[in-house]
């Protein structure tokens, strides 16, 4: 594979990696379980490029988060807000689109 196709291909991976990373903090979770459960799903993603995105998403408001120090070792705890469920829902409407406009250019060849 060539460099401007890998490049195309990360470019992607990273536009949908945020609405994969959105879908599963429907429910609270931390950083590590996020990585576990995207890897159960076949979704690889390194802890250096998840925690800076889960950061993003903090600030742009699609998450909220806290922290749990009851443990031992705390835990900042990450969970979808209201703004980023509207977010997320337009996101997987825009996939749905887009799934159907590719089949249709699939149709052309």
């Amino acid at each position: 594979m060539d460099r401007t196709t890998e490049n195309l291909i990360i470019e992607l991976r990273r536009g949908t990696l945020v609405m994969m990373v959105l879908s599963v903090c429907q429910k609270e979770e931390y950083g590590y379980v996020i990585v576990e459960r995207l890897a159960k799903l076949g979704i690889s993603v390194e802890a250096s490029t998840l925690y800076p995105l889960l950061r993003r998403l903090e600030s742009q408001d699609l998450l909220t988060s806290h922290w749990d120090t009851t443990d031992a070792r705390p835990r900042k705890y990450y969970q979808l807000s209201e703004k980023g469920k509207t977010v997320l829902n337009a996101l997987k409407q825009e996939w749905v689109t887009m799934q159907e406009e590719i089949e249709k250019i699939g149709e052309l060849s």
